[in-house]
């Protein structure tokens, strides 16, 4: 009896994040002789997202490069529309996956649309119900949401958010966060590696006998007024003497220009350069808070029992909120202080939100995700 000729699964990813919750799901099916797997990077983050592709042994079989400095909105989405379009004309898949919320996957679902192509939606159903936050990130993901054949939400909470849109329910799987799957993996990685997480050391050693709080800011809906106060919050938490804070800072210079401003010369705070995603994971596993206005971040801390204090107005991610993993704080400078001094004072509300379940899956996401691309 002939076995039937593999599925051709079309993959388009773009950023960093994208990347990471990814290249799970390349290697599942990379490893199942019923599919033909094909990577389509469009390079929306140029030294970040080669990082990933790295340490995840992923060469792209198509790489478009569309990143350009100070590129708008509509010139990058008309771009990776036509682009990602050539890929699909000229390798004819049975599926197209895409992740999350970006520019990328949102012109990846609508290019296969365009050609009557299945779409697959990796992390669906994340909602905050407001159009403006994230921007533009909320709409992406509905109209992805609008397209999508095969909607893989990570809990029952985004299966729910589908539902509430008339999504048919068959179409709709609850499968875990990709994303705890590809923190288990590199944690192993860097346990039989250290030299792989090594670049660190230097700040470890600095602050040794510190309580270290880990930083990430970046989003849109924060220039300006938003990074300004977290960037006082940031000096006002340096103030104490048990504390040191690590930020990463995002290359975008509305970011940094902000934080150099506001921070250098600090000694109890490291402003550094993005780190590839080994590294990221020991920020996590040696700081003892979080401060982010990341949607990753909120689901990869809990995984090591690591409190997050969300510095948005809102969140696609209310799970965290609901478990106790993760507190809303906004981006009142007053608040985030008042929060995390809150945590570092007082133990039982440390533990808390330490102990807390991790609603966001168990690392078996890009198997489920393989089965289900299967039948």
């Amino acid at each position: 009896m002939t076995q039937p000729a593999p599925k051709t699964i079309l993959l388009v990813f773009g950023t960093r994040p994208e990347a990471i919750k990814m290249f799970p799901v390349v290697h599942a099916l990379r490893a199942d002789p019923r599919f033909r797997v094909v990577t389509c990077v469009t390079a929306q983050h140029r030294g970040m997202l080669d990082q990933v592709l790295a340490i995840a042994g992923i060469t792209p079989d198509h790489d478009l490069d569309l990143m350009r400095p100070n590129q708008t909105l509509d010139g990058l989405t008309a771009a990776l529309l036509t682009e990602i379009g050539k890929v699909m004309d000229a390798e004819k898949p049975d599926w197209v996956v895409v992740q999350g919320d970006t520019a990328t996957a949102m012109a990846g679902a609508l290019a296969a649309y365009y050609r009557k192509i299945a779409v697959a939606h990796v992390e669906a159903g994340l909602r905050s119900h407001n159009i403006y936050h994230p921007w533009p990130e909320e709409v992406n993901r509905k109209i992805i949401g609008t397209i999508a054949a095969l909607h893989f939400a990570p809990t029952p909470t985004a299966a729910d958010a589908l539902r509430a849109e008339n999504v048919d329910p068959a179409t709709i799987h609850v499968t875990g966060n990709t994303v705890i799957d590809a923190l288990h993996w590199v944690t192993a990685r860097i346990a039989a590696e250290p030299e792989l997480a090594g670049g660190l050391a230097a700040l470890e050693s600095r602050f040794a006998g510190k309580r270290l709080i880990g930083v990430t800011s970046h989003r849109r809906e924060n220039f300006g007024g938003g990074l300004e106060a977290i960037a006082q919050a940031i000096r006002t938490l340096a103030a104490r003497p048990d504390v040191a804070l690590i930020f990463p800072v995002h290359p975008n210079p509305n970011v940094r220009a902000v934080m150099d401003a506001a921070l250098a010369g600090l000694p109890n705070v490291a402003l550094i350069e993005p780190l590839d995603y080994p590294h990221f994971a020991r920020l996590l596993a040696i700081s003892e808070i979080m401060l982010t206005d990341s949607g990753g971040v909120q689901e990869e801390a809990p995984a090591l029992g690591k409190p997050v204090l969300v510095m948005r107005e809102t969140t696609e991610r209310p799970e965290g909120v609901a478990a106790g993993t993760a507190r809303l704080v906004g981006t009142d400078a007053a608040r985030i202080v008042a929060e995390a001094s809150a945590l570092l004072d007082d133990p039982a509300a440390y533990a808390a939100m330490a102990r807390a379940h991790n609603p966001f899956g168990d690392g078996h996401a890009a198997a489920r995700i393989t089965a289900l691309l299967a039948a």
